[in-house]
């Protein structure tokens, strides 16, 4: 991709984290809005213990993570490639791209139950500014079950999208139709 098509994916996105959008849920106490989120994206620690399970197996957890906050979308929260079991992963020939991040790489959930396809992610190489999540590894919480801090997650709308939505957030988030470009 040229520096020029990367600088118009990014400009085609219509909020920036600079205002809350007049449709965007105000946070109370101790409640955060996806629409105060930036883009380019933050990269914020996260000290809450993250559990992944899969086919009733823990596929990952570890103590803290690194929750990517960016405008519109419940955060993804990514932990170290050695909180994960390697033996239930396989390589996946899916590839996306991200304007923030790169070019992202999957991984098959492989359980006794069957496989589990594209469900992890990694940017082994990511752009300039997502360096903080290199190597680093998510997943969708609709294909895999995914706890921060003993709390079940919900899975962001839509299929693309890797959002895991926590209590303390509120929205609306996109990938609900018509959220396309938010």
């Amino acid at each position: 991709m040229t520096d020029k098509d990367l600088e118009a994916r990014r400009a085609a996105w219509q909020h920036r984290g600079q205002a809350r959008p007049d449709f965007a849920v105000a946070p109370g106490p101790g409640q955060e809005s996806v629409w105060d989120y930036p883009r380019p994206p933050a990269y914020a620690t996260d000290d809450r213990r993250v559990e992944i399970r899969a086919g009733g197996r823990i596929l990952a957890e570890g103590p803290y993570s690194i929750r990517v906050l960016e405008t519109g979308s419940p955060p993804a929260f990514y932990l170290p490639p050695e909180a994960f079991d390697d033996a239930l992963l396989r390589a996946s020939p899916v590839r996306t791209f991200c304007e923030w991040k790169g070019e992202a790489e999957y991984f098959d959930v492989v359980t006794e139950e069957g496989v589990i396809e594209a469900a992890v992610w990694t940017y082994r190489a990511p752009l300039s500014g997502a360096e903080s999540i290199a190597g680093w590894r998510s997943c969708y919480p609709e294909r895999i079950e995914c706890y921060v801090g003993g709390e079940s997650i919900d899975a962001q709308a839509g299929t693309y999208y890797g959002g895991w939505v926590t209590r303390e957030l509120v929205g609306p988030w996109k990938g609900e139709p018509g959220t396309g470009h938010w």
